[in-house]
């Protein structure tokens, strides 16, 4: 495929932009190269400024689940945006999402919403810090909630990409009071609390990780979180800006069945444009101003032309009865198509997936946290990224990223993806 129009945008970006993106992971760095310049989408495709189409598996890193430019979320964003952009004042439209999504999501009452799933996990520590009357917070090596302080304590995703897990500008008092655990060990987690005794504020975790590829939690891990949480006095959070909306209507509380303190939203709550959210109980929400003492704000948080994308999106997902159903049958076929091409031509590689979350790793072993991720083989990722790009498929420039899958994808393109695969696996 030829790149010569992204080549040439990404040097005229580099002059202006810090490394020419303005999110670090699309730099490209992670696998090396110059980052493909998007001009369009629909559905499960990307058409990038060169003019080559692509199936796109990263989906704007999740949010669209039923494919690019989905009419009915672009119809309301227009009809909206005739009205006005921004107000800065209350609108009805904030009631009516937060009324469908506190429907579709067990165990919330109240929800509020801010512009990204930074700000929502952001918010989300400090109301769980405010409420507990505690500082310190639990959260698990590679998972990654946003570039907040407290977060930038071996995170993944980008931060891993670039082998720069604690990031300058974090301090040291800020950092004593992020304490680490081992993802997937319950033993690393109670270590922590009794080192710790009425200390911490709440654990935040994405229930099922993304950010170190797709790792799901062990069967009962989750559980047991929750039962330490209750016998401690401790909140559990729920980063489910990935998993929200997406593995289930009500994300991973109703497909693991269990109750989170807190949830964050992002992503597809939006339908696209920049929308994050945290929510739960009453007693626990009217601790945010103006009703209570812990300050939150933001301009534009709920402004009008994310709350009809959000609305748009979330109506379709709970009318559609059988759209996460699809979403796994397309998942899942992926994964056998795949796991069939890599055995065939002895790729070594595991696979991972949840719903419509799904990695590929090339290490032998099992991947179930942020050790056994990174013993993966970064080289072959690398061969593998390229190769599949210049097949026509586009996957996350980071081994350290989940694909998402789209409703938007026919079997044709799975067809196409695994035979792109088997061809680029007769090259590693």
């Amino acid at each position: 495929m030829i790149y010569k129009r992204s080549s040439a945008l990404f040097s005229e970006a580099e002059r202006v932009i810090p490394g020419g993106v303005n999110s670090p992971v699309r730099a490209f760095k992670g696998v090396g190269g110059t980052p493909i310049f998007v001009k369009e989408a629909k559905g499960a495709y990307l058409y990038d400024e060169d003019g080559n189409r692509l199936i796109d598996y990263i989906n704007s890193w999740g949010p669209m689940v039923l494919g690019h430019a989905y009419q009915p979320v672009v119809d309301a964003v227009i009809e909206k945006a005739k009205k006005g952009t921004s107000f800065g004042m209350p609108t009805e439209i904030e009631t009516k999402i937060a009324e469908l999504a506190v429907s579709m999501v067990p165990n919330i009452d109240k929800i509020r919403f801010v512009n990204s799933g930074t700000e929502a996990c952001m918010s989300a520590v400090r109301l769980a810090r405010g409420y507990t009357n505690k500082d310190k917070i639990i959260k698990f090596a590679g998972c990654y909630h946003g570039h907040s302080d407290s977060f930038l304590i071996q995170a993944g995703s980008g931060a891993s990409t670039f082998g720069t897990p604690n990031s300058p500008g974090v301090t040291k008092g800020t950092a004593k009071d992020t304490l680490l655990a081992k993802y997937n060990d319950i033993e690393n987690v109670k270590q922590l609390i009794e080192a710790n005794p009425n200390e911490i504020a709440c654990i935040i975790i994405e229930p099922v990780a993304g950010n170190m590829g797709c790792v799901p939690p062990n069967e009962g891990f989750l559980q047991t979180l929750r039962n330490l949480c209750d016998a401690n006095n401790i909140l559990l959070v729920f980063d489910e800006v990935m998993t929200g909306f997406r593995l289930a209507k009500g994300g991973a509380q109703e497909l693991y069945n269990i109750k989170a303190d807190i949830v964050c939203f992002g992503k597809v709550i939006g339908g696209g444009l920049p929308v994050g959210a945290f929510a739960a109980s009453k007693e626990i929400m009217d601790y945010l101003a103006p009703s209570g003492p812990v300050y939150q704000a933001g301009t534009l948080s709920g402004n009008p032309l994310a709350m009809a994308a959000g609305l748009a999106m979330l109506t379709q997902l709970n009318q559609d009865a059988q759209v996460f159903n699809r979403l796994n049958k397309k998942t899942a076929y992926l994964h056998t198509g795949i796991a069939n091409v890599m055995n065939k031509n002895e790729v070594v590689h595991t696979i991972n997936r949840v719903g419509s979350m799904i990695s590929v790793h090339f290490a032998k072993d099992a991947v179930v946290d942020f050790e056994t991720a990174a013993n993966g083989n970064n080289d072959t990722f690398k061969k593998f990224f390229h190769g599949l790009l210049h097949e026509g498929v586009y996957i996350a420039p980071s081994a350290f990223e989940t694909w998402f899958i789209t409703d938007a994808l026919s079997y044709e393109d799975l067809d196409f993806t695994i035979n792109a695969v088997n061809n680029v696996a007769k090259t590693l």
